[in-house]
């Protein structure tokens, strides 16, 4: 991933309703889910959902697919992984992360 494209997907999902748009999706799984079941559960708009699945969709986190009469949204989950490997790309140095181990309190 470029830079450009990880400032895109990380400007898409810096506001309130298209990070839980993106997490939703992130839970429904590949099925993914349609426009109406997302305003549903989180309470969007339909009008204003339109809009954060349209900067979603641009930042390539979302993917869109006709079912019948339905739109099904669905996480697109190679750019939301190459993202995470972008931003990890030079953690720790090149050696595996690790969660930093804290001093046992003594009892």
């Amino acid at each position: 991933m470029q830079t450009k494209q990880a400032l895109t997907a990380l400007s898409a999902v810096a506001q309130e309703s298209r990070l839980a748009v993106f997490r939703l999706l992130v839970q429904a799984g590949p099925s993914g889910m349609a426009a109406s079941h997302i305003a549903t559960q989180l309470g969007i708009a339909p009008s204003s959902l339109s809009f954060h699945l349209k900067e979603l969709t641009h930042a390539a986190l979302v993917t869109a697919r006709q079912d019948g009469r339905f739109v099904i949204y669905a996480a697109d989950f190679a750019t939301m992984n190459a993202l995470i490997g972008f931003l990890t790309e030079n953690c720790c140095s090149g050696a595996p992360c690790t969660r930093p181990t804290l001093p046992e309190s003594p009892q």
